[in-house]
C-alpha cells in the first residue's frame, strides 16, 4: 500500500488535506442531493442559502458572504439564473447596481432542503465529526479567522522550526 503523504506530513500539507476532505464532504453531499432528483450542484446551495437569509444581495455581496472570489460568484450566479433558481433586477435606488434575488421556484427549493436536505446533511457530519475532541466547527473558524488576520507569508517560524 502506498503511504498517504498528505495524511503524513502534518501542517505541511494542510490545505491539501483540508481541500480533499472538502471535496469529499462535497461529493457525499452531492449525492444526497441527486438521489432526491432537485437538479443542483452543492456548490450552489450556499448562494441559495445567503440569499434566503439576507434577501437580494448584489453579486460582490453573494461573493463575499460565500467567501469566493467574484468571478466565481458570477459563473454561479449564471448557472442559477439558467436553472430559474434566481433572478437579477436592477436595484430601485440605483439602477447600475444589480440585485439576485429567489424566484418562487427557487425559494420553493429552499424550503424543501431547510426541511428535508440540510437537516440530513447537518446530521450525517455532526455524526461524522461527534467522536472528535475540541470544537472543531470553533477550531475552522479561528483557522480562517487566523488566515485573514496575518497570512502564511506573513508569519514567523515558531521556536522548533527555527533550529
Amino acid at each position: 500500500m502506498v503511504e498517504d503523504v498528505v495524511r503524513t506530513l502534518g501542517f505541511m500539507c494542510m490545505g491539501s488535506r483540508l481541500r480533499r476532505i472538502g471535496e469529499r464532504l462535497q461529493a457525499d453531499t452531492q449525492q444526497v442531493i441527486d438521489e432526491a432528483g432537485l437538479g443542483i450542484q452543492a456548490g450552489q446551495y450556499p448562494f441559495l442559502a445567503a440569499i434566503d437569509r439576507a434577501g437580494p444581495l448584489t453579486i460582490g455581496e453573494l461573493a463575499q458572504a460565500v467567501g469566493i472570489t467574484q468571478p466565481g460568484a458570477t459563473r454561479t450566479i449564471g448557472q442559477l439564473l439558467e436553472l430559474g433558481f434566481v433572478d437579477m433586477q436592477p436595484a430601485a435606488d440605483d439602477q447600475r447596481r444589480k440585485l439576485v434575488s429567489l424566484t418562487s421556484k427557487g425559494q420553493h427549493l429552499v424550503d424543501h432542503s431547510k426541511k428535508v436536505i440540510w437537516p440530513r446533511i447537518a446530521a450525517a457530519v455532526a455524526d461524522l465529526c461527534g467522536d472528535l475532541e475540541g470544537p472543531i466547527l470553533q477550531q475552522l473558524a479561528a483557522i480562517e479567522d487566523g488566515l485573514a488576520a496575518v497570512p502564511l507569508a506573513r508569519r514567523k517560524p515558531g521556536k522548533e522550526e527555527e533550529a
